[in-house]
């Protein structure tokens, strides 16, 4: 599996890393961390370095009970830091997380190359057909409701059927519009009880009959640092366990605070499949 990047094949047949920037003041973990151009350039810098494939910019939180973030505020605080990265590291492959068109616009015209939009194409109506013009790799993500009220959102007759079925749609609808690079991430907290979330990821190899790239986003979640009875920032064992499991089960892409610990999962899984092949 390919998706091509401003031009740059990346192969995904072995997994990669995709390393979390948020911009915002109030993301679950790492809220208002990253909010000057040095500190900002120095932890892309340390993400490249350790391994990361891609770099995420969110300039929108979406965890339970955010604030909202009105369309102008989000381009201001995304696309400098498009522009930032892209002037100090020319080689870094940019993704950029949001569900809004014109923010998606404005960023890949900024020198971002992929678009992570955790609504799938449902906030924003006019989101599939500007990535379809963009031509650029799009990650859908499965939601149901908007971040404000997924939580309330969380009844399903069959938990995979109804993902399976909500991907099937909207992959349709994706190829409607001409796009080809598609990448599906069932949305680990989103819409989702811990039981939904750890149900999701025991089958999560379900999600192969859909014949494309998965993205696994877990990294430091509350489905982790409350069964545990601990916080985010002693999360960081758990997010190892999980991305081990996910790798196990066929994960393409690891989105993480964490890139260094996710990069030794994803050799270590590495080692054991080249292993694997010889029997």
């Amino acid at each position: 599996m390919t998706i091509n990047c401003n031009g740059t094949l990346v192969d995904l047949s072995k997994p990669k890393v995709m390393g979390i920037l948020n911009v915002t003041p109030d993301s679950f973990y790492d809220g208002g961390k990253y909010s000057k151009e040095n500190v900002i350039l120095g932890q892309v810098e340390k993400m490249l370095e350790e391994g990361a494939s891609f770099i995420d910019i969110g300039a929108y939180s979406s965890r339970p009970g955010a604030k909202d973030v009105n369309e102008e505020e989000e381009l201001l605080r995304s696309v400098p830091i498009t522009e930032k990265i892209v002037k100090n590291f020319p080689e870094s492959l940019i993704s950029i997380d949001t569900f809004r068109a014109k923010v998606a616009k404005e960023n890949i015209e900024a020198g971002a190359c992929m678009v992570n939009d955790i609504g799938g194409g449902t906030l924003d109506d006019s989101m599939l057909e500007t990535i379809g013009k963009l031509g650029v790799p799009y990650i859908m993500m499965h939601i149901k409701g908007e971040p404000k009220t997924m939580q309330q959102q969380t009844i399903y007759r069959n938990l995979m059927r109804e993902l399976l079925y909500y991907f099937s749609e909207r992959i349709a609808e994706a190829h409607a519009h001409k796009i080809n690079d598609i990448i599906v991430d069932p949305g680990f907290g989103f819409a989702k009880t811990m039981e939904q979330n750890y149900e999701l990821m025991a089958k999560l190899d379900l999600l192969h009959i859909l014949n494309l790239p998965v993205l696994v986003g877990v990294s430091r979640k509350s489905m982790i640092y409350k069964l545990l009875g601990t916080d985010p920032a002693k999360a960081l064992n758990g997010t190892t366990t999980l991305n081990t499991l996910a790798l196990n089960k066929g994960a393409h892409i690891l989105r993480v605070h964490d890139v260094k610990e996710a990069m030794e999962c994803v050799k270590i899984n590495n080692m054991i499949v080249e292993n694997a092949s010889d029997i």
